[in-house]
This record gives C-alpha cells, structure tokens and sequence, in this order.
C-alpha cells in the first residue's frame, strides 16, 4: 500500500468517525465543508417555536449551532463518536441541548420524540440503511419530518477518498430504501444549481 492510499484510508476512517488528535482537525474541516448543506437543511426543516428537534450524527457540530439559533425547546445531538461528543459538550452552553452517543441504526432517543431532525453525509457509513430509516421513522412524531443530506453521487465518485470504505448510493435507491422503511419523500432541493450540487430529500412518515 502507497502513503497516498494509506492517507486516503485514514482520512475516510476519520470521516465516518472523528477520533484522537485528527479527529479534532476533521471536525473543523467538516463544520466549513458542510456549512452550505447543513445551512440548506435547517432552511428545509423549517423549526417551529417550541419543537424538538435532533441532528444525528453530528460530527463538527455546525448542525448544532444552527438548530440552536432556531425557537426550538430542545436540541438533540446523536453521534457515534464518543469524541465529537466530548468536543460538543465543551463546546455549546445551552440547557436546550442533549447530547447522546449512538448509531443512526440503533436511535438512543424514544419512540416519537421528535418533531424534525437532519442527517447530513452520514448514509455512506451505514451498510443497513432500511434499519436506520426505520429508526428514523420510529422517533419522528406522526407530521414530523426529517432531512437527509446526501453528496451527489457523480460527485462523490470524483473524490479520491471515497474508495475507501464509503458506500456511495444512487439518488434513486436511497429513495426506494426510504419508502420502504415506511418515509415519504415530500421534497428533493438541491443545495445550489450546480448538477453536482448535494441533494436535500425531505421526509415524513407515510400515510
């Protein structure tokens, strides 16, 4: 193994779960590449006064700071690395918010306990995406609604670090796989005009 693909393959690691001294860094780095989309998805959720709101797996915590700039009575942050956890709790000064480590596939929150929430570049790490949907599903409460981020898949495929461990999925089948964990998709943004711009998909619970 090359030091470039060695590199590569640490990056990737870091990126599906920040840790140690270079977690630290991809946090920073993180917060200023997923501003645009994270801003967008906020945007999407449309927090109303009073919600209970939740972005799972966090990581640099820019989703964080924005959901706490909303009304909403609490802020739930799931993420599974203990690290970025840490960095939050040091970070953020506010009773609104709850702080949890855990996967997206098994939720640490109850059963229809949220209003809205947002994912943002998490689905690459996850093999059983139909169990984390469901979850998803499982805690939004009926007329709740969640946005899910995703790169564009021609434009994740560019990306050199992507060859390493990320599960990068056709638009197409990350919608069936929604559908089928029992979500209706309700509205498909972009986060700019550009084809390559990443994808905002806006979900309920199905009727």
């Amino acid at each position: 193994m090359g030091v470039r693909t060695a590199l590569r393959r640490t990056l990737a690691s870091q990126l599906g779960n920040p840790r140690g001294l270079m977690g630290k860094a991809v946090a920073k780095r993180l917060n200023k590449f997923n501003l645009a989309a994270t801003t967008g998805a906020v945007e999407a959720l449309a927090v109303v006064d009073g919600e209970v709101v939740a972005d799972l797996g966090f990581g640099g915590g820019v989703g964080l700071r924005l959901l706490l700039d909303t009304n909403a009575a609490e802020v739930h942050g799931v993420d599974y690395s203990a690290s970025m956890v840490d960095r939050a709790r040091g970070e953020f000064a506010d009773d609104r918010l709850r702080l949890h480590t855990g996967s997206i596939t098994a939720l640490p929150l109850p059963d229809d306990s949220v209003d809205g929430l947002i994912t943002l570049n998490t689905i690459y790490f996850i093999e059983d995406l139909t169990t984390a949907f469901a979850e998803i599903r499982r805690i939004l409460r009926p007329g709740g609604r969640a946005v899910i981020g995703i790169g564009d898949p021609e434009a994740m495929a560019k990306m050199p670090v992507t060859r390493h461990g990320f599960l990068v999925r056709p638009v197409a089948e990350v919608v069936e796989t929604l559908e089928g964990a029992g979500l209706a998709l309700t509205a498909h943004r972009r986060v700019s005009e550009s084809k390559l711009a990443p994808h905002l998909l806006v979900v309920g619970h199905a009727n």
